[in-house]
């Protein structure tokens, strides 16, 4: 592995969480957008692993510090309750811009999890640059939350960039109805390849350490992680 470079950074008025390798790299980048525990140790870890592989990580940070660190699952839903569409999809659009500036990547891709893969596909929608699209367990319920200004399962008609969607069938926040039509959605794409990946008795958020205790998530994340990697580095190349 690569010897990595991390820190807490400023994006304009943003503080995110910057992983890159130590040498510079070669160019590989990727958005990283969090699940509700937000940049918390883990998610800090897989910013960090992908450095170790030679590719740029920047991670936008949804609740402007706080994470499962130092906040209760309760208390960052409610702040998840106030994201606005626009407001998010800007700070990321500026993320994106600093990969592809500052920081000097010439392909870059986006991943999420949970609200992460929801935004990854409204981000990817819009943003054409993007080099791939990863969703982990994305919640993309058709019935749109009273926050939410766009259907991602609508608009993922409109992305481009190769895409892995990464859906669990005990999804309690997503039916399988909804996963299906997502699916569908991004195969009637005229460009862009589809991968979907379908893990039966899988939960919602099964990537999260905190619910591998159950061996069908922990299998679950076991098999898809690697392939969510290989994918990357392939797209970012």
């Amino acid at each position: 592995m690569t010897e990595i470079e991390a820190s807490q950074v400023q994006v304009g008025e943003l503080g995110a969480y910057l992983a890159k390798p130590a040498d510079g790299g070669t160019g590989q980048g990727m958005l990283l957008l969090p699940m509700i525990t937000g940049i918390g140790a883990q998610l800090r870890d897989w910013a960090d692993e992908l450095a170790g592989r030679g590719i740029t990580a920047l991670t936008w940070d949804p609740f402007k510090g706080r994470s499962a660190d130092n906040s209760s699952i309760d208390e960052l839903a409610d702040l998840l309750g106030a994201l606005d569409d626009d407001t998010v999809l800007a700070e990321q659009e500026a993320l994106l811009d600093h990969l592809f500036g500052e920081l000097g990547c010439t392909k870059a891709g986006v991943i999420g999890w949970c609200l992460g893969g929801r935004f990854a596909l409204l981000l990817a929608a819009r943003e054409h640059r993007l080099a791939n699209v990863v969703v982990y367990h994305p919640t993309v319920p058709s019935k749109l939350r009273p926050n939410h200004s766009y259907d991602a399962i609508a608009d993922a008609i409109g992305i481009t960039a190769p895409t892995m969607v990464i859906y669990p069938s005990a999804d309690a926040a997503v039916p399988v109805a909804d996963f299906e039509a997502l699916q569908t959605a991004l195969q009637t794409r005229d460009t862009g390849a589809t991968i979907a990946q379908y893990y039966p008795g899988a939960d919602h958020g099964f990537s999260d350490r905190s619910r591998q205790e159950k061996p069908v998530n922990f299998e679950a994340f076991r098999l898809s992680w690697p392939q969510a990697l290989a994918f990357i580095d392939v797209t970012t190349a």
